[in-house]
């Protein structure tokens, strides 16, 4: 039977002391990746949009890091947003410059009305090299 590990980036921010939940789970060689925010260190929404968009993805890629992946080994993406209509557009250049080439990773996005004060949310499965 597989054993799950929990991992954590090196600079743990607050949420998940505050929750308690791990950054993700290894299991096998898959990495589920729980929902990273664009959070700075001490856990607080960023307030300008776009660089919240900015920072889950910095806080997505150092828990992938952590783990030995990069966005090179996601598979799967689950998106969250609190504004789909009016967020899209900037969601979406983020996503081009990161996810500039092919294969992209399959993608799902979802319009929530919460996010525990935060505007956009990022889970992945990856692959582990």
């Amino acid at each position: 039977m597989t054993q799950r590990e929990a991992i954590f980036p090196a600079n743990r921010h607050a949420l998940y002391e505050k929750h308690g939940y791990s950054a993700a789970i290894r299991s096998g060689d898959l990495l589920f990746v729980s929902g990273q925010v664009g959070s700075r260190p001490d856990g607080t929404p960023e307030p300008d949009f776009e660089r919240q968009v900015r920072l889950a993805f910095e806080n997505l890629k150092a828990t992938l890091s952590a783990a030995g992946c990069t966005l090179d080994d996601i598979v799967d993406v689950t998106s969250f947003h609190t504004d789909p209509e009016n967020q899209f557009g900037t969601i979406m250049a983020v996503k081009q410059e990161i996810f500039s080439k092919p294969p992209y990773p399959n993608w799902t996005a979802i319009g929530v009305n919460w996010l525990a004060g935060f505007d956009f949310e990022i889970k992945v499965i990856a692959r582990i090299p």
